[in-house]
């Protein structure tokens, strides 16, 4: 018996939180104009492509900022390290002078290397990449700002056409159900 009361207040829960769903769904489109099913599809995938382009152009722009840093970094240690590293041209790359200067010379080949796979023609000056750093962080936190609304607008337009998805469907199974009792009380 406590389990049919169980049922029956869990029942009554869901058709009420169903209930407040929709009307949140219907108020939601109201607000915004939608007027039709298409319309609400149309608009949920427009916000959804926009979305997904902004998250797209900000991983570009993390991913250039890393380059950059990489950069940076591997210019810093290649003029840091340059001198050591003549010097055990000069010595005629002896075994002695290499273990002497393991670490830095190490560095020096790391940061060529960093050099011949990026294909760089020349180094770029340390103030263009900080400025180019600046500008590229700047477009970055500007897209940010933008992405952040168009998540909630995509987010508030996936949930309203969820919402009416299953209306739509539950609605449907009714009237099939319906039809099917109107079938069966015919016989």
């Amino acid at each position: 018996m406590i389990t049919i009361v169980r049922i029956t207040g869990y029942e009554r829960w869901a058709k009420v939180y169903n209930v407040k769903q929709i009307s949140k769904a219907l108020l939601y489109l109201q607000e915004h104009g939608i007027r039709d099913y298409e319309d609400l599809a149309q608009k949920a995938k427009g916000s959804s492509d926009r979305f997904h382009e902004l998250s797209d152009s900000i991983k570009s722009k993390e991913a250039r900022l890393s380059e950059i840093v990489e950069l940076k970094t591997a210019i810093g240690n290649y003029s840091k390290t340059k001198d050591v590293y003549a010097d055990y041209r000069k010595a005629g790359y002896s075994k002695k002078y290499y273990e002497k200067h393991r670490e830095d010379i190490l560095i020096h080949k790391s940061a060529k290397e960093t050099f011949d796979r990026m294909q760089l023609e020349k180094l770029p000056k340390w103030k263009e990449l900080s400025e180019a750093y600046g500008r590229i962080l700047a477009e970055k936190k500007k897209l940010y700002v933008e992405y952040r609304t168009e998540k909630k607008e995509m987010m508030d337009y996936q949930i309203a056409k969820q919402d009416i998805d299953k209306f739509l469907k539950i609605d449907k199974e009714q009237r099939q159900r319906e039809d099917k009792n109107k079938k069966e009380q015919k016989r």
